[in-house]
Protein backbone atom coordinates (compact mmCIF):
# COMPACT_ATOMS: atom_id res chain seq x y z
CA UNK A 1 0.00 0.00 0.00
CA UNK A 2 1.41 3.49 -0.81
CA UNK A 3 1.25 6.04 1.53
CA UNK A 4 0.02 9.54 0.25
CA UNK A 5 4.21 10.77 0.67
CA UNK A 6 5.63 8.28 -1.65
CA UNK A 7 2.14 9.36 -4.12
CA UNK A 8 3.20 13.01 -3.65
CA UNK A 9 6.83 11.71 -4.62
CA UNK A 10 6.45 9.95 -7.54
CA UNK A 11 3.70 12.90 -8.87
CA UNK A 12 7.24 15.26 -8.68
CA UNK A 13 9.05 12.61 -9.77
CA UNK A 14 6.86 12.39 -13.28
CA UNK A 15 6.67 16.66 -13.15
CA UNK A 16 3.24 16.21 -12.68
CA UNK A 17 2.44 19.92 -11.11
CA UNK A 18 -1.06 20.24 -12.13
CA UNK A 19 -1.52 16.91 -9.86
CA UNK A 20 0.65 18.53 -6.83
CA UNK A 21 -1.62 21.85 -7.07
CA UNK A 22 -4.64 19.76 -6.91
CA UNK A 23 -3.51 17.71 -4.03
CA UNK A 24 -2.54 20.80 -2.01
CA UNK A 25 -5.48 22.72 -2.72
CA UNK A 26 -7.67 19.01 -1.33
CA UNK A 27 -5.56 18.89 1.38
CA UNK A 28 -6.17 22.64 2.28
CA UNK A 29 -9.92 22.89 2.08
CA UNK A 30 -9.66 19.46 4.28
CA UNK A 31 -7.69 21.85 7.17
CA UNK A 32 -10.46 24.80 6.98
CA UNK A 33 -13.09 21.86 7.17
CA UNK A 34 -11.19 20.30 10.33
CA UNK A 35 -12.63 21.66 13.49
CA UNK A 36 -12.24 20.99 17.26
CA UNK A 37 -15.47 19.80 18.43
CA UNK A 38 -15.88 21.19 21.88
CA UNK A 39 -15.86 19.00 24.93
CA UNK A 40 -18.83 17.09 26.26
CA UNK A 41 -19.77 17.90 29.51
CA UNK A 42 -18.14 15.83 32.25
CA UNK A 43 -20.89 16.45 35.40
CA UNK A 44 -24.35 17.80 34.14
CA UNK A 45 -26.17 20.33 35.82
CA UNK A 46 -28.85 19.57 38.46
CA UNK A 47 -32.28 20.23 37.50
CA UNK A 48 -34.18 22.76 38.96
CA UNK A 49 -37.25 24.36 37.80
CA UNK A 50 -35.28 27.48 37.04
CA UNK A 51 -33.02 25.59 34.59
CA UNK A 52 -36.75 24.12 33.19
CA UNK A 53 -37.77 27.40 32.86
CA UNK A 54 -34.68 28.06 30.80
CA UNK A 55 -35.36 25.41 28.80
CA UNK A 56 -38.99 26.67 27.55
CA UNK A 57 -38.23 29.69 26.96
CA UNK A 58 -35.13 28.63 24.91
CA UNK A 59 -37.45 26.28 23.25
CA UNK A 60 -39.95 28.73 22.44
CA UNK A 61 -37.88 31.65 21.42
CA UNK A 62 -35.59 29.98 19.51
CA UNK A 63 -35.50 27.15 16.19
CA UNK A 64 -32.72 25.05 18.73
CA UNK A 65 -33.11 21.48 18.83
CA UNK A 66 -33.22 19.40 22.16
CA UNK A 67 -29.39 18.37 21.60
CA UNK A 68 -28.89 22.43 21.30
CA UNK A 69 -30.06 23.49 23.91
CA UNK A 70 -29.08 20.55 26.17
CA UNK A 71 -25.16 21.14 24.97
CA UNK A 72 -25.47 25.07 25.73
CA UNK A 73 -26.87 24.08 29.48
CA UNK A 74 -25.00 21.42 30.04
CA UNK A 75 -27.61 18.72 30.50
CA UNK A 76 -28.94 15.78 28.90
CA UNK A 77 -31.03 15.44 26.16
CA UNK A 78 -33.47 13.29 27.56
CA UNK A 79 -34.12 16.31 30.41
CA UNK A 80 -34.93 18.67 27.78
CA UNK A 81 -37.11 16.08 26.43
CA UNK A 82 -39.48 15.47 29.49
CA UNK A 83 -39.34 19.29 30.61
CA UNK A 84 -40.74 19.78 27.03
CA UNK A 85 -43.07 17.25 26.58
CA UNK A 86 -44.33 16.66 30.03
CA UNK A 87 -43.46 19.57 31.92
CA UNK A 88 -41.58 18.03 34.52
CA UNK A 89 -39.72 19.65 36.72
CA UNK A 90 -41.58 22.97 36.70
CA UNK A 91 -42.49 23.21 40.07
CA UNK A 92 -40.33 22.92 42.97
CA UNK A 93 -42.92 20.65 44.44
CA UNK A 94 -41.47 17.62 46.96
CA UNK A 95 -44.06 15.19 46.48
CA UNK A 96 -44.23 15.21 42.29
CA UNK A 97 -43.30 12.16 41.05
CA UNK A 98 -39.61 13.72 39.54
CA UNK A 99 -38.26 14.94 42.98
CA UNK A 100 -39.32 11.50 44.61
CA UNK A 101 -37.90 8.92 42.34
CA UNK A 102 -34.10 11.38 42.99
CA UNK A 103 -35.13 11.28 47.03
CA UNK A 104 -35.20 7.39 46.29
CA UNK A 105 -32.08 7.28 44.07
CA UNK A 106 -30.59 9.05 47.16
CA UNK A 107 -31.36 7.07 49.38
CA UNK A 108 -30.36 3.86 47.69
CA UNK A 109 -26.78 5.54 47.10
CA UNK A 110 -26.65 6.44 50.79
CA UNK A 111 -27.44 2.64 52.15
CA UNK A 112 -24.85 1.65 49.60
CA UNK A 113 -22.17 3.79 51.39
CA UNK A 114 -23.06 2.80 54.53
CA UNK A 115 -21.28 -0.31 56.23
CA UNK A 116 -23.10 -2.54 56.96
CA UNK A 117 -23.39 -4.28 60.48
CA UNK A 118 -21.97 -7.46 61.31
CA UNK A 119 -24.41 -9.83 63.40
CA UNK A 120 -23.61 -10.25 66.95
CA UNK A 121 -21.77 -13.25 68.16
CA UNK A 122 -25.07 -14.49 69.90
CA UNK A 123 -26.57 -15.24 66.85
CA UNK A 124 -23.98 -16.72 64.87
CA UNK A 125 -23.75 -19.34 68.08
CA UNK A 126 -27.29 -19.79 67.73
CA UNK A 127 -27.01 -21.09 64.51
CA UNK A 128 -25.46 -24.58 63.99
CA UNK A 129 -21.46 -24.80 63.04
CA UNK A 130 -22.48 -27.16 60.32
CA UNK A 131 -25.23 -24.76 58.95
CA UNK A 132 -23.36 -21.86 58.99
CA UNK A 133 -20.07 -23.57 56.77
CA UNK A 134 -22.84 -24.76 54.29
CA UNK A 135 -24.31 -21.18 53.80
CA UNK A 136 -20.79 -19.67 53.74
CA UNK A 137 -19.72 -22.09 51.33
CA UNK A 138 -22.48 -21.10 49.06
CA UNK A 139 -21.67 -17.61 48.74
CA UNK A 140 -19.90 -16.93 45.11
CA UNK A 141 -18.09 -13.63 46.36
CA UNK A 142 -13.95 -13.01 45.31
CA UNK A 143 -11.69 -11.14 47.64
CA UNK A 144 -8.68 -9.35 46.36
CA UNK A 145 -6.61 -12.33 47.95
CA UNK A 146 -8.32 -15.19 45.48
CA UNK A 147 -6.42 -13.62 42.61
Amino acid sequence: MTTLKEFEDALREQGMHMALAILQKMRDRDREKRTVSPGRRIAGRKMTPELAREILDLHGTTDMTQQEIAFQLGVNQGRVNEVIKRGKWLADNPASPEAQARDKAKARMAEAVLPRKKAPKAALNAVPKKQRARSIGNQAQLSLGDL
